[in-house]
């Protein structure tokens, strides 16, 4: 039933359906239609997959194709995809063997590498392949590949770029199979409805019995519909997301490739680095520890030495691991030079030892550029900057520790106070959890940014061992080529100001250019390694990567425009490099003159503002090297006339010659050998020649002349000086021999300095004319021209804070000409002053804070009298402040020269030096300026007396101070006589004249010569000179109107008639140059002035070099060197003592014994001093021992030509120079020698005697012991002797003969047998052989001698020693003369045992 329920169903139901069949037939056309339009729909829809297929092999090229088909060893994913394409191709596949035995696989490499033999031709068959048409075989072949996660476009890229387009092709294909094949069912559905509705028009009952059939046929389709949809949009989604990753993987690729060769290049160099990374830090290591306190040329040799040895040891290192390239910062080094570190390398080495030491710096810094730099740069960091002397400094320091601020401590000496000892040593410990430290009897809280500097202005100080180990010291002192650069900069920024400013924008534009790429690098690396997946796909990465790119090609362009400036910059900078060297060379002329007097310091502001006004001042040229010289000529002379004006006369030419030579020295153009020779003198004789003229061409002279040979220019001069000896006698006689030619090819072949040389050894008087000659020629004649100093000049270049220095020298007073120059300047009013001394520093201070608040002048006097309050002063002066401070405030002070007054005032100050008038006329102008008419007749009627003996009064003043000038032949001892001797002279004179009838001579003479100036004296035979020159002054002589004083007349009583006026009429018509008469010395004594000049400038100069040669010549080292072993080889070993004693015991009989027993004492002092110091200085050249400052100071007098101190310290008086005082010390061992060899010798070498007073004691002593007399009663009398020393064969029965004495201001005559005058240019002259004869109760002859005194060296000054004898003066002899004693005396006549040559 129910079968046929449902059946009836059916049949009504298709009854229905039958009725129907018509209309349903018209219906089943139109869906049939439907169905057609449909499937072509689905066709056009599934186009765009194909076509994007097709693109991407259009974006292929042929040689991409050729890349695949190149590779020999294709990697799996090009395999795969030439697998693929066979497949899709039908191409056969070659059989190959697999990896087991028998085995045979496919291998499509071949036959592929054949289907892109042509390129062009497989991609046009690839766009033309029958798409339509692939067989299921295919399909299935191809399907593993599909299902390959390898086998996709992304995977392929990493690759290949062809074979990626291959694989997307293939993709494509098989995608596009599919497509058509999910059409194919509605082509059919269409070809069954067409079926269906024909056979529904024929037979309906097969309409219904299909309808069912149709309606399951249509709900198919609609699923594989709906299923196809779904699959294209998948399609779309993957294609547009492989498109974002394309436009990505380019940009990644891109930005990495511009990374790529500066990073292989950072790594190369990182590796390299890292490699060698233990020698550079070893050598930074030793840099930052060890040469901190040293120049830099000793730390290149040091770095170079080290390298050596890391080689030698084979420890890698770079090849210049400078603490610099290892250690520096350029940003950071930038920044310390914006601060005020200089430029040179020497300053950015000491930067980074700062940065990294671990103990706190002590910076040697003598110009103040460490003090700025570290003022600058911690001053944001607020600086404290204390000073020992400080009242409180210690509570400055404990709250610098407190609160972590950096602390400056300036201008320390050579003693640090011990309070400092825990914060050098950093000896901190925790306390209640803190970290704290012990400062005095406080403990207090330390702070981690606490900074601690020290700085000294001491140029070499001496640091003990304890100090430096608890510092490290930083030597800042200005190096040459350190100075060079600083001033280049500084010409090239006045010159050319834009080039300058260019430069500073370029290295800060380059800085921050390096500190940006340095970030994006930073950032880059960071993505890269925090990227997770693909990078692809990290969008920051890229953009930052593109940024990167960006900045780089910014920043290479701006390197390549910044390489083009810098050029052009160094370019124009090289140009100015001769003002730079010219401006250096000049200021360390100045700065090495504080080794001649301590008040002669300048700073290096000081010297950078003078040079900044030569720039400016200097005449303008558009052509650069006439421009250059302008500034060069323009700046020196500017210099000279600065620095004149704070010199004494006496060093103003060894300044100028100085300046020339140095100059001249860097050009190359005077040897280093020559110009120690000038300075000191010849040390060895390479040649001993006969002297070819010893009637005038003097021992000392021709020795002069063969030491010259020693110098490779002058090896044959000595021997040609024989064939030209009347040209060389012409120059030794004539009045200007500096100017005069030298004789045969010498005047060619010798520049105008090697000229100097021969003036030296033939005329040495006459060498400062020369230097003056020479200064003219090269610098110029106002270089040689005095140089005044203008009060008002000095004034305009002052300031507030800057105080006015009088410089004076003995017998000076500058306050008369500052209250004349205040009433100028309308400040009489306003001028308050004050002499220092002991307890005057607080009413000074009182004084100068007021002055500074109302605008005075104030004016402090004698300042080196008041040693212990400088310091105060300095700091007084110090704290000045400009903007406070009232702008007519000015501090005048006056002293006389002292190490003690601060160098900080002097550097700071304009200093003028003071000094008396020279010459008899300047001080007799003077003398008579402060007098007047009234003053003349202030006598009444003895007004003719007064005027009479003023003026012979005034020219014995202006003599005893101008007799000094000849040195020792004037006074023993230069005294001091002043304007205030005379004053009180002539108060005397006046009251005496008024009070006495007849005029006292002998009390005047009493007073001037006893009291008023010969209380000064404290030489005996000095004050006999003085006794002896005032009594032809003191004398009723001077009375008479035709008074001479001189025999020339020139110097002469005049009327007394004449008022004020006419005496100074008659003042100013003498001439301006002394000639020796008026002094009663005889002409030679200006030679012996010029001479004396002559050595004093070479000496000034020999202060003035540098510790270091350069310019070619030898080594100091090696001079040294070559030195100590010559000596050595010449000097004897010390006396064997008890041989001598056994051979000349002590007797009472012969107290001859005991002279030669203590001679033998002192000399093997000496003798064992000098072995073994020389010695020590070998070993100490060679670094076998510590070279001490002992042994430095040796080893400088070595290379100068002097006598060590520590040997002169054990040795007789001498002032020879090293190379006759060795020559003369191995006479006087042989004399000893011989004495001991061949017995007690018939005539003494009085010169040969260490000690001739105890050989003169123990003649009287044998004397007296034979005669059996009282030795005190015994006295000795003299005989001159006419034979010989030869001739001389017994000794006497009484006394003894001597020989060895020269005699100066005179000479002996061997034919009247008596004293003489001397010969011109003839200084001294040889005494015959004495005999020394004993007697009791002896009465000194009164007339026919002069007694005459006899030193042992030409100063004739000496000291007490504790025997009681002085240390130069020996006895006295009477020798014969013609002439009264006065005469001698008045010459300053002498004999002496040595001369200085």
């Amino acid at each position: 039933m129910e079968k046929i329920s449902v059946d009836t169903k059916v049949a009504e139901e298709t009854k229905a359906v039958v009725q129907k069949e018509e209309a349903q037939a018209a219906e089943k056309a139109r869906e049939t239609q439907a169905i057609a339009d449909d499937a072509q729909r689905d066709l056009n829809e599934a186009l765009p997959a194909l076509d994007a297929a097709l693109a991407s092999l259009k974006s292929l090229n042929k040689n991409d194709v050729v890349e695949v088909r190149s590779m020999t060893r294709p990697p799996d994913g090009v395999r795969m995809v030439i697998e693929a394409v066979c497949i899709m191709k039908n191409v056969k596949p070659k059989k190959v063997a697999g990896t087991k035995p028998g085995e045979k696989i496919d291998d499509y490499w071949e036959p592929g590498k054949g289907l892109l033999s042509d390129p062009a031709k497989f991609l046009e068959s690839l766009f033309k392949f029958d798409k339509d048409n692939i067989s299921d075989p295919v399909i299935q072949k191809i399907q593993p590949y599909i299902d390959k996660e390898e086998f996709t476009p992304a995977a392929i890229a990493k690759v290949s770029k062809a074979c990626t387009s291959i694989c997307q092709w293939t993709r494509a294909m098989h995608k596009y199979h599919f497509v058509a094949k999910g059409v194919a069912p509605k082509r059919e559905s269409l070809r069954v409805a067409q079926t269906e509705l024909a056979e529904t028009q024929k037979i309906l009952d097969a309409a219904n019995a299909r309808l069912n059939e149709v309606e399951q046929g249509i709900a198919t389709l609609q699923a594989k519909y709906d299923d196809c949809m779904r699959k294209k949009q998948e399609l779309e989604d993957k294609c547009q997301e492989c498109e974002g990753r394309l436009i990505r993987a380019d940009k990644l690729i891109g930005g990495l490739s511009g990374e790529k060769v500066r990073w292989r290049e950072s790594v190369e160099r990182l590796n390299y680095m890292v490699a060698n990374i233990v020698g550079d830090v070893l050598i930074s290591a030793g840099c930052v520890a060890y040469l901190g306190p040293f120049t830099g040329e000793f730390r290149n040799a040091m770095t170079s030495h080290w390298l050596k040895e890391l080689q030698r040891l084979k420890v890698p290192a770079t090849e210049d691991p400078g603490i610099i390239s290892t250690l520096s910062d350029a940003v950071k080094v930038r920044s310390w030079q914006i601060a005020g570190l200089p430029k040179d390398n020497l300053s950015v080495e000491n930067g980074v030892i700062v940065q990294y030491s671990r103990r706190w710096s002590l910076f040697i810094d003598p110009q103040g550029q460490a003090n700025k730099w570290i003022k600058n740069l911690e001053k944001d960091n607020g600086i404290d900057v204390i000073k020992l002397s400080d009242r409180d400094f210690l509570r400055s320091l404990e709250n610098a520790i407190r609160f972590g601020k950096p602390c400056l401590l300036e201008n320390i000496g050579e003693e640090l106070d011990p309070a400092l000892e825990p914060i050098l040593l950093r000896q901190t410990f925790k306390q209640s959890g803190s970290l704290v430290i012990k400062l005095g009897d406080a403990v207090i809280p330390y702070h981690d940014d606490f900074k601690f500097y020290i700085t000294t202005k001491m140029p070499n100080p001496h640091y003990t061992p304890e100090v430096s180990t608890k510092v490290t010291l930083v030597n800042f002192t200005l190096s040459p080529s350190g100075l060079e650069d600083q001033l280049l900069g500084t010409v090239v920024a006045e010159e050319r100001p834009d080039l300058e400013e260019a430069k500073n924008q370029l290295i800060v534009s380059n800085a921050k250019m390096k500190s940006e790429l340095k970030e994006i690098e930073d950032k880059i690396l960071y993505r890269l390694s925090a990227s997770e997946g693909s990078p692809v796909d990290d969008v920051d990465l890229i953009a930052t990567l593109e940024a990167s790119k960006i900045k780089s090609e910014e920043i290479k362009a701006k390197v390549s425009i910044a390489e083009q400036t810098e050029r052009d910059i160094d370019h124009t900078r090289s140009q100015y490099i001769p003002v730079a060297v010219n401006t250096q060379i000049l200021f360390f002329c100045v700065a090495d003159l504080a080794n001649i007097d301590p008040m002669y310091q300048y700073s290096l502001e000081w010297f950078i503002k003078i040079f900044l006004g030569g720039i400016a001042n200097a005449e303008r040229s558009d052509n650069l090297p006439t421009r250059i010289k302008n500034i060069n000529e323009y700046f020196t002379f500017s210099l000279y006339s600065n620095v004149c004006r704070s010199l004494f006369e006496k060093h103003k030419l060894l300044f100028a010659f100085l300046l020339c030579t140095r100059i001249l020295q860097q050009e190359g153009k005077i040897d280093m050998d020559e110009w120690r020779f000038l300075l000191s003198g010849g040390a060895t004789k390479p040649k001993e020649l006969p002297n070819p003229a010893p009637e005038w061409l003097s021992e000392r002279s021709w020795g002069d002349f063969l030491t010259l040979a020693a110098l490779p220019r002058y090896a044959e001069f000595p021997g040609d000086v024989q064939n030209h000896i009347e040209g060389f006698k012409k120059i030794f006689d004539s009045a200007d021999p500096h100017r005069e030619p030298l004789p045969g090819k010498w005047d060619t072949d010798f520049d105008q300095f090697q000229k100097l040389l021969v003036l030296r050894c033939i005329r040495s008087d006459k060498v400062t004319n020369a230097m003056q000659d020479f200064v003219a020629s090269y610098l110029g004649q106002r270089f040689i021209e005095p140089q005044t100093a203008d009060l008002s000049l000095v004034f305009k270049d002052s300031s507030p804070t800057t105080p006015l220095i009088f410089v004076l020298s003995t017998g000076t007073d500058p306050a008369a000409d500052l209250y004349k120059f205040a009433e100028e300047m309308r400040f009489t009013k306003k001028l308050t002053a004050i002499s220092l001394g002991q307890g005057q520093g607080p009413r000074a201070e009182a004084m100068m804070r007021s002055g500074m608040e109302r605008g005075k002048w104030v004016f402090f006097q004698n300042c080196h009298l008041s040693p212990s309050w400088m310091p105060s002063l300095e700091r007084l002066i110090e704290q000045i402040d400009p903007d406070k401070v009232h702008r007519d405030f000015r501090l005048w002070v006056t002293s006389m020269p002292s190490p003690k007054f601060p160098v900080f005032i002097l550097q700071n100050g304009s200093k003028m030096t003071v000094e008396p008038p020279r010459g008899i006329k300047a001080n007799l102008l003077r003398s008579y300026t402060a007098l007047n008419d009234e003053f003349l007749l202030s006598c009444g009627d003895r007004t003719h007396a007064f005027k009479c003996l003023l003026l012979s009064l005034s020219l014995f003043h202006a003599c005893s101070i101008e007799r000094r000038k000849f040195g020792a032949l004037g006074f023993n001892i230069p005294y001091e006589f002043t304007d205030g001797d005379l004053r009180i002279c002539i108060s005397q004179l006046k009251m005496f004249l008024v009070e006495y009838e007849t005029i006292p001579y002998k009390v005047l003479t009493y007073t001037a010569g006893h009291i008023n100036y010969g209380g000064r004296v404290t030489d005996d035979w000095d004050r006999r000179c003085l006794m002896n020159i005032l009594s032809n002054y003191y004398d009723k002589s001077v009375l008479k109107e035709d008074h001479i004083y001189s025999e020339s007349g020139i110097y002469r009583q005049i009327n007394t008639e004449n008022e004020h006026l006419g005496y100074m009429e008659y003042i100013r018509s003498l001439p301006i140059n002394d000639t020796p008469e008026i002094f009663g010395l005889h002409e030679n004594a200006n030679i012996t002035f010029a001479q004396n000049a002559t050595f004093d400038l070479l000496s000034g100069l020999v202060l003035l070099q540098p510790k270091t040669s350069s310019g070619g010549g030898s080594s100091r080292e090696e001079v040294m060197e070559e030195t100590a072993k010559t000596i050595l080889g010449q000097v004897p070993n010390p006396f064997p003592f008890d041989e001598v004693m056994a051979k000349y015991p002590v007797m009472y009989e012969q107290s001859m014994n005991t002279v030669l027993a203590q001679e033998v004492i002192r000399y093997n002092k000496l003798l064992s001093v000098i072995k073994r110091s020389l010695n020590d200085l070998l070993k100490a050249l060679k670094g076998l021992v510590v070279m001490s400052q002992e042994l430095e100071g040796m080893a400088n007098s070595l290379f100068i030509n002097t006598v060590p101190g520590m040997w002169a310290g054990k040795a007789y008086p001498s002032l020879k120079p090293l190379a006759a005082w060795v020559l003369d010390l191995v006479s006087r061992v042989d004399f000893i020698q011989t004495w001991i060899d061949k017995g007690i010798p018939t005539v003494f070498w009085i010169s040969g005697f260490f000690f001739p007073q105890a050989f003169l004691t123990g003649t009287m002593q044998n004397f007296a012991r034979s005669k059996v007399i009282a030795i005190d009663t015994i006295s000795f009398g003299f005989q001159p002797m006419r034979e010989s020393v030869s001739e001389l064969k017994e000794p006497p029965e009484d006394g003894c003969y001597i020989r060895g004495l020269f005699i100066e201001g005179a000479r002996w005559d061997y034919a009247r047998h008596m004293l003489t005058e001397s010969r011109p240019k003839e200084l001294f002259t040889d005494m015959p052989a004495f005999w020394l004869i004993p007697s009791s109760n002896r009465t000194a002859p009164t007339s026919g001698i002069y007694e005459c005194p006899v030193y042992k060296t030409l100063t004739r000054a000496g000291t007490l020693s504790t025997t009681g004898h002085s240390t130069n003066f020996v006895f006295a002899m009477e020798v014969p003369t013609d002439k009264p004693s006065k005469y001698w005396i008045m010459r300053g006549v002498a004999m002496l045992c040595a001369l200085n040559y």
